[in-house]
């Protein structure tokens, strides 16, 4: 090998080896630059130089500047914190709640789960409150303890047992929760507590109770049955009494139009009867005012003339007189008889021979 050739190796080995050089440390900056999202979780960027946050919740491949940002990847899938058993085993799984009651007495849930999940539009306030990775988890430790023991201890034994009672304990239980969790980045989506557990004797005054609470149920269904069947035959009756009535209502008012009817004729034929009787009755007075006026004439005028008979008579003599007499008594037979003891008789008395 010429001496010629034995000094550019080393210059062709050192031109190759700064590229691939670059490379591999181009190639370990994209490795550390770019980091995967999976669905289910959230990440949180802080930039070092800066010191600002931003929240990642999109699935995906995310970019970072390394030893600028720093780059947190949280679970926010829904995810599980129960309460049973006797002991604590993780944060996620501790022992069984146990709830004084407002009565003084005591009641516990054998399983109480709470389901929850990290929001990811907050999950900032999660890193900030309690770091990286699982640390937010802890707070559901201590607050779904205390604040189901406040919610549930307001009640009494009774009333907890009340299902209406208990599922407004639990509304109220899971509206604080979302309070107070809510600050740190964290909702809860349910949270299902199984009927409280009391000791037998409790147990089973419970179940007399729930019993005679059937019981009663049934005696308030059978009397809405019975108050709807007697509605129902009053109805029935009602309508049938209507009928009855609305057919007596028609018959009579029948009856009192055709009495109507016949009253206004009646009215009208004893107004004719009416007027045609004095119609008639002052024809008749009228008729019996003049011929009691004509007689009255004629009798004015009869008197008139026998009185000036009379007078006209006065005036004449005897023998007038006695004339006029016999004109009178021309068909009467008079039997005069003289008396003895008078020759003269200054008196004559008249008898009818025909009454003897």
């Amino acid at each position: 090998m010429s001496p010629k050739l034995q000094l550019n190796l080393p210059s062709a080995v050192q031109a190759l080896v700064w590229p691939g050089l670059a490379v591999v440390i181009t190639l370990i900056l994209l490795t550390f630059s770019v980091v995967d999202i999976e669905p289910g979780q959230v990440a949180v960027r802080i930039n070092n130089a800066t010191g600002s946050e931003d929240a990642v919740t999109t699935p995906g491949w995310t970019m970072r500047i390394p030893f600028v940002h720093a780059l947190y990847v949280l679970d926010a899938a829904p995810q599980t914190f129960s309460m049973k058993g006797d002991d604590d085993e993780n944060d996620l799984l501790v022992r069984q709640l146990t709830v004084r009651a407002s009565d003084g007495s005591n009641f516990h849930f054998d399983d109480t789960t709470v389901i929850f999940q990290l929001k990811g539009d907050e999950a900032i306030a999660a890193i900030r409150d309690a770091g990286p990775g699982h640390g937010f988890k802890a707070w559901l430790r201590h607050y779904v303890r205390s604040i189901l023991r406040d919610e549930f201890g307001r009640e009494s034994t009774i009333a907890v047992s009340d299902p209406t009672t208990y599922a407004q304990a639990t509304t109220r239980a899971k509206d604080r929760l979302n309070e107070v969790l809510g600050a740190h980045g964290i909702l809860v989506t349910q949270l299902v507590t199984p009927r409280p557990q009391f000791s037998e004797a409790y147990e089973s005054a419970i179940e007399e109770r729930n019993r005679l609470g059937n019981e009663l149920q049934v005696i308030k269904s059978n009397l809405d049955r019975a108050e709807t069947e007697r509605e129902r035959r009053i109805a029935e009756v009602d309508q049938a009494q209507n009928h009855v009535i609305q057919e007596r209502r028609a018959a009579l008012e029948s009856d009192l139009a055709r009495s109507v009817a016949e009253l206004s004729e009646a009215k009208r034929t004893a107004d004719t009867y009416r007027i045609g009787k004095i119609a008639e009755g002052q024809a008749l007075l009228s008729a019996s005012q003049m011929s009691a006026e004509q007689l009255k004439g004629e009798l004015d005028a009869k008197y008139a003339a026998r009185k000036a008979e009379i007078d006209a008579f006065r005036t004449q003599p005897v023998e007038r007189v006695m004339q006029k007499l016999g004109e009178r008594l021309h068909d009467v037979t008079i039997n005069i008889l003289p008396y003895a003891d008078d020759a003269a008789p200054s008196r004559v008395r008249y008898e009818d021979a025909r009454a003897k």
